[in-house]
């Protein structure tokens, strides 16, 4: 799935709409608290810049209204220009709307190598609903179109499916974050050096049937973990105690064992607590048997042996949710020691956006990987086999 990216196009002179996902948190007086989403855009953002293309940001922040209210300027996206001003070493104007009077008068103004963002596309109705006429007026500010949010890519809100239709035969390109996660995301998977592992945990079997079916079609071993191992525990007539269950997706775990067969790798032992926290009495027992008092929040030790072994004799490893509560001492032992395998690794390592991402920069361990995904249900929704819409929009290599 080679897509031409924002290298391939001359950008010198020409007006450049970028799609970035510039959601980042922010406190109660405005401030970003973690900025790792406009640094990450840094790479795409320079290759425009310093090649004298005049650059329009465009991203979505929080879950305003867009009715025009005072609570919606609370997910303003002024922050975001004063803090790439900062990166860039450079001014970053801002449009204090998107396809307004002020927008129109700030895309007229500007000149070759400047940056401007304009204000959160979500305080326009139009963004959600993906409406033709709001976005032929952004397609209409640009010569080129490059989609660098892949956060954003499983949907088809109008700045990531109307606005490239909109565009016509005009240049639409992916940024550098966006082919990282085509590369990883689609083609490693499609034709894997095997062993092919992957590692599935988080809470819910209703959050991966999809992502665990389509795998187990794909990859050698699929490792289970997380709380969502309890419901296959059911399945199996074992004893999950206070254990977070699915009981109504019993038979479809089934179901994904009956398929899986050896293929699927479920918890051997569970490191489980009489509460949920750091300070609750604790023991290890072999799956299935929780006592009733208890609960599971981890895989148990020789599990997390068994993983790791498996792991390490990977060729290609895609990990997606933790193996436990990770945040809390001592059930993140089992994440750890998934992590840890994964980074001693000589594997392509994929690690699928969320939690897994938090956890593989929580515990030092994301330069020892080769790819972080930077969407969490995109990446998803990417492991499911969906197409997406809007990469499928961007122009063939």
């Amino acid at each position: 799935m080679a897509k031409k990216t924002i290298e391939d196009v001359d950008v010198s002179g020409k007006s450049v709409l970028m799609r970035v996902d510039f959601n980042v948190p922010l406190d109660d007086n405005g401030e970003i608290t973690d900025d790792r989403r406009v640094v990450m855009a840094l790479d795409s953002i320079k290759s425009v810049v310093d090649r004298n293309g005049k650059l329009i940001l465009v991203s979505h922040l929080g879950r305003p209204a867009g009715d025009g209210s005072a609570d919606d300027q609370k997910y303003s996206l002024k922050p975001t220009a004063a803090r790439l001003s900062e990166l860039l070493g450079k001014p970053v104007a801002f449009a204090t709307d998107t396809v307004g009077s002020d927008a129109d008068a700030k895309v007229a103004a500007m000149k070759d190598g400047d940056v401007l963002i304009l204000e959160n596309l979500r305080f326009n109705k139009g963004e959600k609903k993906g409406d033709a006429e709001f976005a032929g007026k952004l397609a209409g500010y640009a010569d080129v179109y490059v989609n660098d949010a892949f956060g954003t890519c499983h949907r088809e809100d109008a700045s990531m499916v109307a606005v490239p239709k909109a565009m016509g035969d005009k240049p639409k390109v992916s940024g550098f974050l966006v082919a990282r996660e085509i590369q990883y995301l689609t083609d490693t998977i499609s034709s894997p050096d095997r062993p092919f592992v992957a590692i599935l945990g988080g809470a819910k079997v209703s959050d991966k049937i999809k992502v665990i079916d389509n795998l187990l079609s794909i990859c050698d071993k699929v490792l289970i973990g997380g709380a969502m191992a309890y419901t296959f525990s059911l399945a199996k007539g074992g004893k999950v105690g206070k254990s977070l269950v699915e009981k109504d997706k019993v038979d479809l775990a089934k179901q994904l064992m009956e398929k899986g067969g050896d293929k699927l790798m479920l918890p051997v032992d569970t490191h489980c607590g009489d509460d949920f926290s750091s300070s609750c009495n604790k023991k290890v027992v072999a799956a299935g048997q929780i006592p009733d008092e208890f609960e599971g929040l981890d895989i148990g030790p020789e599990t997390a042996k068994l993983y790791a072994d498996t792991v390490r004799s990977a060729k290609t490893v895609v990990w997606n949710g933790p193996m436990g509560v990770f945040e809390m001492a001592p059930f993140d032992e089992g994440t750890k020691a998934v992590a840890q395998a994964i980074a001693d690794s000589d594997a392509v390592s994929i690690i699928g956006g969320g939690d897994s991402a938090a956890a593989i920069q929580q515990l030092g361990f994301a330069d020892q990987v080769s790819h972080v995904s930077t969407g969490g249900g995109a990446s998803l929704a990417m492991l499911e086999g969906q197409k997406f819409v809007a990469v499928d929009l961007l122009d063939e290599k």
